[in-house]
C-alpha cells in the first residue's frame, strides 16, 4: 500500500484546466482514468485525508503510485478521451459495463462479394450491417424466413456455396425461390448486392417503401389479368407485414429513441436498454457492472453513454444497435449534460437530446425497461462466479490459506499438455480479481535441451517457469528498475530464449501504457500438479533469483493444495470459495493447454514434403499434387515437367526438384538454377515461413535452426 502524500503532484504544477487524467500503480499499469472540468480542483480532492475518502476510492489511491494528466480544449473532448483511454487501458478501478449475455444479431455481410444474411454474435465486424441486439436467435430465424419470399438474398455458408458452384446446382433454398442462387448465375452480383441492401433496408425500418412498390405491382398484374402473379404479390405483401407486426408498436408518434433503465445497490447495478426505431422495439440489450469506484447513478448514466455510443458509426439512424437515435431517454440526467449532448450530436451528425421521460407513452416504456433492468440483476446475483463479494472472498481464503501478505489480485496458472511425450504445449492463463483475463493468454511449446521437447512434466515446467519470469527479469532489466542485475548478456540471452524482438523501455509502452507481456508480474502462481511440479517450478523462480511470488501446486486427485519444501499439503474444505477459485483457474489452464496441444497435434499430422519447400505456398503445392496425382510422382518429375504446371517457374521447379532429393536436374543451367531458387526462395533464419505470424506469445520468431517437420517453428503457439 502506497501513501498517496509520496507522489502527490507539487502545488501549482496541476493546471486549472479541462482534462483527462490517469492513475498508474508501481508497475506502471493504468488503474484509472477520469476526466474533470478542473484538473486541479479534481486531483486535489484525491489528496486529502485518506480516512475521508469513500472505501473504494481508498483503495485507488492507495494502490496507485504515480498520478498524470492531459489537458485538453474542451469538456467535449475530455468526455471522448476518457472513453478512448477507458477502452484501451481496461482500468481495474474504472465501472466496466460487462453483457449480460451473449445477444444475437441478424448480420447483412454487404462487404463480401455476394452478401450473405446470418445470425451473428461476438464483435462487429466492418463492412457489415447488424440489426438487433434480439432476445433469441430462433427469432432471427423467423424474420427472415418471412422476409426470404420478398428478399431471396443469399443465406447459405461459404462451404456450401462454394459445392453448388463446383457442382452447377443450387441448394434447396434456390428450389424454393428462397435465395436468388448467385451461386449457380441465377442473379448477377450486382443485383444480388442491390437484393442485399434492400434487404438491409427493410429492416433499418424503411418499410413502406417496399409495400408500396409491391402493391403498384399487384394492381399491375391484376390489370393485365395475370392473377398468378398478383397472388403471389399478394402473399409477399402479406409476409412483410407479418414480418413488420412482430416488433408491435410501443411508440404511436413514431419516434427513434433508446431508453434506458437502471436497477443496482451499492455494489452492482444492471442496465437494460430498449433500441426503438420508428416506434417499435428492433433490439433490446443488458449490462451488468460492478462499482468498483464512488459513483453516483448519474455518472453511471454518463459511463453508459460512453460505452454504448463510443464506437456507433455516423450515417442512418437504426443501422446498427449502437447507432445515436435522435432521442436517449435514461432514468437520472449525466452531471454534463450539456457535453454528452454535444458530444452525441457531432457522432450523429445531427441534434440529440438526452431527457428523462417524465409522462405518457415514453415514461410507461422506461416503466418496462426498469422492470428488465430488476429482474436482470436479480440473475445475476445467482451467478457465483461473477459475484463481486464471493470473489473477494475467494481471495480473502486464499490468502489466510496460503499465507500471503496481501490477496493474490492476479493469479497465474501453467499446466503442460503433450501425447506420449509429443507435440508438448504449455498453457498460462491469467485471473485478475478473480476473472479471467483471456487477452495475457499464452501458449508455449516445450523445447527442451536438444529442441525435441522435455523428458517429463516436471522438467516441462521448469522450461516455462524459467521462460515466463526470464522474460520479466529481462524487461524489468531494460526499465532500469529492477535491483537484482542482470547483465548485458544475460538480457540478451533471455530475450532470445522467450523469442522476443526489441524490447522497449519500461514496463509499460511508452506511448500506449500498455503493461509489456511479460513485465507485469503475479502475485500468485499456481501449477497443475503436486509436489513434483511444484518443486520443478520453485527451483526455476529460485534459479532466477525471484523470492517474491508466492507459488502452490493444486493436485486434481483429492483437490490439495501443496506449497514448496512442506511435506504435508494444505486442505481446502470443499465448501471453500478459494478451493472453488483455484479449481476454475486450474481446470481453465487444462483447458487451455489441451486446446493448443490439439492444434499442434493437427497441424504436425497434416505436414507435407512440400511444406519444406522454399518459395512453395499452400496454392502451388496443391497445384503440384493435382497435376502429378501424387508425391511419388512428383518425385520422378523433371524440372521441365514441374515447370509445366500453370503457376510454376523453372527456378521454382528446380527448387522442388533440389528439396524433394529426387530425379537430377535436367536441361541446360538446371543445377544453377536449382542452387539459385533455393538460395533466392529460401525463408532467412528464424524468420515465419509462407506468411506466418510471428510467436504470439513472446513476439517476433525465434533466430534458430529450423526445426523438423511437425513442430512448431516458432518456439510457441500462438494465443
Amino acid at each position: 500500500m502506497a501513501d498517496p502524500a509520496t507522489y502527490r503532484p507539487a502545488p501549482g504544477e496541476i493546471p486549472d484546466s479541462p482534462g483527462v487524467y490517469r492513475f498508474r500503480d508501481e508497475h506502471g499499469r493504468v488503474i484509472y482514468v477520469g476526466k474533470a472540468k478542473s484538473l486541479r480542483q479534481r486531483l486535489n480532492s484525491y489528496f486529502q485525508d485518506v480516512a475521508g475518502l469513500h472505501p473504494r476510492t481508498q483503495q485507488m489511491v492507495t494502490t496507485a503510485a504515480s498520478v498524470q494528466w492531459t489537458v485538453v480544449g474542451t469538456e467535449v473532448e475530455a468526455l471522448a478521451l476518457e472513453y478512448s483511454w477507458i477502452k484501451e487501458f481496461d482500468p481495474r478501478f474504472n465501472v466496466k459495463y460487462r453483457d449480460d449475455k451473449s445477444y444475437p444479431y441478424l448480420a447483412v455481410t454487404l462487404a463480401d462479394q455476394f452478401p450473405r444474411v446470418q445470425v451473428m454474435r461476438g464483435a462487429k465486424r466492418p463492412g457489415t450491417r447488424y440489426f438487433g441486439p434480439y432476445a433469441h436467435a430462433w427469432a432471427i430465424r423467423e424474420t427472415v424466413d418471412l422476409l426470404l419470399r420478398v428478399f431471396p438474398v443469399r443465406t447459405c455458408s461459404a462451404g456450401v456455396f462454394k459445392r453448388a458452384h463446383q457442382q452447377g446446382r443450387p441448394c434447396l433454398l434456390g428450389y424454393i425461390e428462397k435465395c436468388s442462387a448467385p451461386c449457380v448465375g441465377r442473379i448477377s452480383q450486382e443485383d444480388h448486392h442491390v437484393l442485399a441492401e434492400e434487404f438491409a433496408d427493410f429492416m433499418a425500418g424503411d418499410t413502406a417503401r417496399f409495400t408500396r412498390r409491391l402493391t403498384a405491382r399487384m394492381k399491375e398484374a391484376a390489370a393485365d389479368l395475370d392473377f398468378e402473379r398478383a397472388a403471389r404479390l399478394r402473399d409477399d405483401i402479406a409476409a412483410l407485414e407479418r414480418a413488420t407486426e412482430k416488433n408491435a408498436v410501443v411508440l404511436s408518434d413514431g419516434t427513434d429513441a433508446d431508453i434506458f433503465a437502471l436497477a443496482g445497490d451499492e455494489l452492482e447495478a444492471a442496465v437494460q436498454v430498449f433500441h426503438v426505431r420508428d416506434g417499435r422495439i428492433r433490439g433490446q440489450r443488458g449490462w451488468v457492472v460492478e462499482k468498483v469506484e464512488d459513483v453516483t447513478d448519474a455518472e453511471l448514466v454518463e459511463h453508459l453513454l460512453q460505452q454504448v455510443y463510443g464506437d456507433a458509426p455516423g450515417g442512418e439512424a437504426g443501422a446498427t444497435a449502437g447507432a445515436v437515435p435522435r432521442e436517449v431517454l435514461v432514468p437520472v440526467l449525466p452531471p454534463d449534460l450539456d457535453q454528452v449532448q454535444a458530444w452525441l450530436s457531432g457522432l450523429r451528425g445531427s441534434r440529440v437530446h438526452v431527457r428523462v421521460p417524465q409522462r405518457g407513452e415514453k415514461h410507461e416504456l422506461a416503466g418496462t425497461v426498469r422492470k428488465n433492468a430488476e429482474h436482470a440483476l436479480a440473475l445475476h446475483r445467482t451467478r457465483r462466479a461473477g459475484d463481486l463479494t464471493t470473489r473477494s472472498q475467494a481471495l480473502r481464503e486464499i490468502q489466510e490459506a496460503l499465507g500471503l501478505e496481501s490477496a493474490p489480485l492476479r493469479i497465474e496458472c501453467y499446466d503442460v499438455s503433450h501425447n506420449q511425450g509429443t507435440y508438448q504445449v504449455a498453457s498460462m492463463v491469467v485471473f485478475e480479481d478473480g476473472l479471467a483475463r483471456k487477452p495475457e493468454y499464452r501458449q508455449f511449446s516445450i523445447r527442451g535441451p536438444e529442441g525435441d521437447g522435455a523428458r517429463d512434466d516436471t522438467a516441462a515446467m521448469h522450461e516455462v517457469i524459467t521462460r515466463r519470469f526470464r522474460r520479466y527479469l529481462a524487461e524489468r532489466e531494460q526499465s532500469g528498475d529492477l535491483e537484482l542485475g542482470l547483465g548485458e548478456d544475460q538480457v540478451a540471452e533471455a530475450l532470445a530464449d522467450t523469442d522476443a524482438g526489441p524490447v522497449r523501455s519500461g514496463p509499460v509502452d511508452a506511448t500506449t501504457g500498455r503493461p509489456q507481456r511479460f513485465a507485469y508480474p503475479p502475485n500468485l502462481v499456481v501449477v497443475d500438479g503436486g509436489p513434483p511440479q511444484v518443486a520443478a517450478a520453485a527451483a526455476a523462480l529460485a534459479e532466477l533469483g525471484i523470492d517474491d511470488v508466492a507459488l502452490c501446486g493444486l493436485a486434481k486427485r483429492l483437490e490439495e493444495v501443496w506449497l514448496p519444501g512442506e511435506e504435508y499439503p494444505v486442505i481446502l474444505q470443499r465448501s471453500s470459495e478459494g478451493l472453488y477459485l483455484l479449481q476454475r483457474v486450474r481446470d481453465e489452464a487444462h483447458r487451455f493447454a489441451i486446446n493448443a496441444h490439439r492444434k499442434k497435434r493437427s497441424k504436425g499430422m497434416t505436414t507435407s514434403a512440400l511444406d519444406d519447400v522454399p518459395g512453395l505456398g499452400p496454392a502451388r503445392s496443391a497445384a503440384l499434387l493435382k497435376h502429378f496425382g501424387s508425391l511419388k510422382r512428383l518425385r520422378a518429375a523433371s524440372v521441365e515437367e514441374i515447370a509445366s504446371v500453370p503457376g510454376m517457374g523453372a527456378r521454382t521447379a528446380a527448387a522442388v526438384v533440389a528439396a524433394l532429393g529426387g530425379a537430377a536436374p535436367s536441361g541446360p543451367g538446371a543445377v544453377a538454377q536449382a542452387e539459385a531458387g533455393a538460395g533466392r526462395g529460401a525463408t532467412p533464419e528464424g524468420a515465419a515461413a509462407d506468411g506466418a505470424a510471428p510467436d504470439a506469445a513472446d513476439g517476433a520468431a525465434p533466430q534458430v535452426p529450423a526445426p523438423a517437420a511437425g513442430t512448431d517453428p516458432a518456439g510457441m503457439l500462438g494465443s
